[in-house]
């Protein structure tokens, strides 16, 4: 909402691969059988919001380097939306799950 510009570095789009039935399309594809994709799901607690917001500013990975990009105001816009959208406690953790995907086949005879 901040940057409809930003939408192009969405990563569900730019790594379609991230999506079981893409995945499963991909191994079948490649002439494996009996494809399996299951999700791996990690919970993840943050202690704050401020725990959860400093990998951010590393600049490491497609959103952080995005968040560096902007100037410290918008910057400072965009982790205010972010932090009126996560679950706090009411201790101030956040608790979010992180997802992987995980494929299994085998090569034909």
């Amino acid at each position: 909402k901040l940057d409809p510009s930003a939408a192009k570095m969405d990563e569900g789009p730019r790594f379609p691969l991230c999506r079981p039935e893409v995945l499963e399309k991909l191994f079948a594809d490649a002439g494996l059988k009996g494809v399996e994709v299951r999700p791996i799901d990690v919970s993840t607690r943050f202690t704050s919001f401020d725990d959860y917001w400093q990998p951010f500013l590393g600049g490491q990975g497609p959103a952080p380097a995005y968040a560096m990009s902007l100037d410290e105001t918008v910057r400072a816009d965009l982790r205010d939306r972010i932090r009126e959208h996560l679950p706090t406690a009411v201790d101030g953790s956040i608790s979010l799950i992180a997802r992987a995907w995980a494929a299994r086949a085998t090569v034909a005879k």
